[in-house]
């Protein structure tokens, strides 16, 4: 079984590659928007244009809040409270944090 710390450290890697290509796809959707005389009001591509910039952007917000809760998690696993409930103070099912290794709190506190 891979350790925490090893699980941590994967999933961050993934997330910034995903941060990465993210990035790159809304910087090539402004470059396009802004190469194009599209009237995002009145050209009836511009409103896709501007709601493939607003999905990107999106999805650029969410990945950059993933990252901050994996450095949150791996802040917790170096200060020994990774896997404690900060609910209850109960230990998280290991299948809970290898399911989601960002959990904060255990399955009975995760609604």
């Amino acid at each position: 079984m891979e350790s925490f710390a090893d699980l941590l450290a994967r999933e961050r890697e993934q997330t910034l590659g995903r941060l990465a290509a993210l990035t790159g796809d809304f910087d090539a959707v402004v470059a396009a928007s802004r190469d194009t005389n599209a009237d995002d009001e009145h050209d009836p591509e511009g409103a896709t244009i501007a709601f493939e910039r607003s999905q990107v952007g999106a999805l650029v917000r969410q990945a950059r809040e993933h990252l901050a809760e994996v450095d949150a998690a791996v802040d917790r696993l170096h200060a020994g409270t990774y896997g404690v409930c900060e609910r209850c103070g109960r230990p998280i099912a290991p299948a809970r944090l290898e399911a989601r290794p960002v959990a904060r709190t255990c399955v009975v506190h995760a609604g």
